[in-house]
């Protein structure tokens, strides 16, 4: 499995355009099974939605057409507005046209994303030629609970708006991640800026061991690729099996007990 993540920066609140931009970007890449793009790709983090979030599915019918084109999968955040109500939403789109979709769970208080967005309460895992992917957006990822690998995937995508300012976190808190689970992580943190933050990227695909298998130099757009080894993955865990002492809990409607 081989997976590309493009680190990109965004107009903001202009789908079109971003789309546009995306589609020129992704077809300059080497061929992969996974392409993985940034959160709201095509708006810029929009902490207020109202006349930003899209109402018409453009760029989900847009994923499609590029994942039928590519043959692969392309997943990535769209600020959505559905029956009134706005979520942040993590697509993962196949090229046979299955969509599978995960609401941000935890939204930026901080940045007020939680007076407008919806949060979600279903923990998505989705699983494509052979690889199972727990999907999550930028802020999840100062919640290891959340992510907690309980047997059940082999590798994390992020996608993020992360900010310059705390951009030593982002890479540390992924590498823990990786270590912790036992898994692969890919994810994806855009460049530039929009009317708040700056961005500096920090996009990498990591190993179960915590290594960096592929970067994408910080402040610059660009991609980096990796494969996805199951054999190699299995084989870890196997001969060194941490999961199999995690701490248990459990988890009803989205409330952990």
């Amino acid at each position: 499995m081989k997976i590309n993540i493009l680190q990109h920066d965004i107009v903001w609140a202009d789908p079109a355009e971003n789309r546009k931009r995306l589609e020129q970007q992704l077809f300059q890449q080497p061929k992969a099974d996974l392409y993985v793009l940034a959160e709201m790709f095509s708006t810029g983090f929009a902490t207020e939605p109202e006349g930003i979030a899209e109402t018409d599915c453009a760029s989900l019918e847009w994923m499609k057409l590029m994942a039928k084109k590519l043959d692969a999968a392309i997943a990535g955040s769209v600020a959505t507005e559905e029956d009134g109500r706005f979520y942040n939403r993590f697509y993962f789109v196949e090229p046979d046209g299955k969509v599978t979709f995960y609401n941000k769970r935890h939204l930026f208080t901080y940045g007020g994303e939680h007076k407008h967005f919806r949060r979600g309460n279903e923990r998505v895992v989705v699983e494509f030629r052979g690889v199972r992917f727990l999907l999550l957006v930028c802020y999840d990822l100062r919640f290891p609970v959340w992510s907690r690998n309980r047997g059940d995937y082999d590798a994390i995508l992020y996608v993020a708006s992360w900010p310059l300012s705390r951009l030593d976190a982002w890479k540390a808190l992924l590498r823990a991640r990786a270590i912790e689970n036992q898994c692969y992580v890919g994810c994806v943190n855009r460049v530039g800026n929009d009317p708040k933050c700056e961005y500096a990227g920090g996009s990498a695909i990591i190993s179960p061991y915590g290594k960096t298998l592929a970067e994408v130099s910080d402040f610059q757009e660009g991609y980096a690729s990796a494969e996805i080894d199951m054999d190699e993955l299995e084989a870890f865990r196997e001969k060194f099996p941490v999961l199999n002492d995690a701490d248990g809990f459990s988890m009803e409607n989205g409330e952990l007990f």
